[in-house]
């Protein structure tokens, strides 16, 4: 949960400028086989729309219920930032974390892997255990620790956002809402996970290690 001066902040930032849809630097169909166009065209153009516009339209009432010193409202609209800000934050960062080029990880993130996982194919593993094993929705992330540049894999439920339940840095997020995937793989969510890896943008993925350790 927010605190009301976090809850302040977003209210202040809110009215400074609207969120908006980012684009994908690919087109629907560039995924595919892994993901089809039919999926990523209603992930990024129906369901990350509607996280957008949820967290304008609360942003906006709490910009409103800030200016009033209405504290029972700033407190009631924090569950709405939170999940529609999460989802936000969540889905621009998956867009840039998937590619149809293939790439590798960087020297220096595949050093990390190797200290912390044991190599990358240990890593596929482990991530995609706890991920597969999300009960209900939510996601599975590789996560940096900003201090010591060390690597961890977490979950979060629903929409909440890796750095602000865990303070990790997200690196790799996989979406395992059935909206990503059912359309496409039905039940079988491990088959989906595990195609994934196929696609992953490994310099995207290199580029965040990167700032993460800056922090």
């Amino acid at each position: 949960m927010f605190s009301l001066r976090q809850i302040a902040n977003l209210a202040v930032r809110g009215a400074r400028s609207k969120h908006s849809l980012p684009d994908l630097p690919y087109d629907y169909a560039a995924l595919e086989p892994v993901i089809s166009r039919e999926i990523m065209t209603l992930h990024h153009t129906k369901h990350h729309q509607t996280y957008v516009t949820n967290l304008n339209a609360a942003e906006e009432k709490l910009k409103s219920a800030v200016e009033k010193g209405d504290v029972s409202t700033q407190i009631s609209l924090a569950p709405a930032v939170k999940f529609n800000g999460g989802g936000h934050l969540n889905h621009s960062i998956f867009w840039q974390n998937l590619s149809p080029s293939s790439s590798d990880p960087s020297a220096d993130l595949c050093t990390a892997i190797n200290n912390s996982f044991g190599g990358l194919e240990n890593l596929k593993t482990q991530l995609s255990a706890a991920t597969v094993a999300i009960q209900g929705s939510g996601w599975g992330w590789l996560g940096c620790e900003p201090k010591t540049g060390l690597l961890r894999i977490a979950t979060c439920g629903n929409q909440d956002p890796l750095q602000a339940t865990t303070g990790l840095v997200p690196l790799l997020g996989i979406d395992v809402w059935e909206h990503a995937y059912y359309l496409q793989y039905k039940n079988v969510r491990a088959d989906y996970v595990k195609a994934i890896f196929d696609i992953v943008n490994w310099k995207d993925v290199s580029e965040r290690y990167q700032k993460a350790k800056a922090c």
